[in-house]
């Protein structure tokens, strides 16, 4: 059996929604290698942008509707060996919830100092210096 390189598997697009000095996070039902608490995200389907993609699956996995205010950057998963882009957002409206309840088990939202817990290997670099600049105490 073949694996599909990170170049023909689609995208996956993470929204990091700051909102009162906090940041959503999610955990999945079912982990992608290691990671279980993680920031909203899918695939980007054909057609769309990266940023409209973080919009979209922030609506359908948890209810909010949010605006992307600006891209945080790109890499390939050092975990999961797929292509991932973040998208900083800010709510427009709606309260958080467990909307897909497929794929998630359940959702927080968490301080700066609280990041480490859910995420004990760290976040992608440009994601938490904008944490940092966005959330500090």
């Amino acid at each position: 059996m073949t694996h599909a390189s990170a170049e023909e598997r689609p995208g996956i697009a993470a929204a990091i929604v700051v909102s009162e000095g906090r940041v959503l996070m999610v955990r999945r039902r079912v982990k992608e290698g290691q990671l279980s608490w993680q920031f909203p995200a899918g695939e980007v389907e054909a057609g769309e942008s990266d940023e409209d993609a973080a919009v979209r699956e922030t609506q359908e996995e948890t209810g909010l509707t949010v605006k992307a205010v600006r891209e945080l950057g790109s890499r390939v998963h050092p975990k999961t060996q797929r292509h991932m882009s973040y998208t900083a957002c800010e709510v427009v409206s709606g309260t958080a919830y467990v909307a897909d309840t497929e794929e998630l088990a359940e959702l927080i939202w968490c301080s700066l100092a609280e990041i480490p817990e859910y995420v004990p290997y760290g976040l992608f670099e440009p994601v938490q210096a904008y944490l940092d600049d966005v959330l500090h105490p």
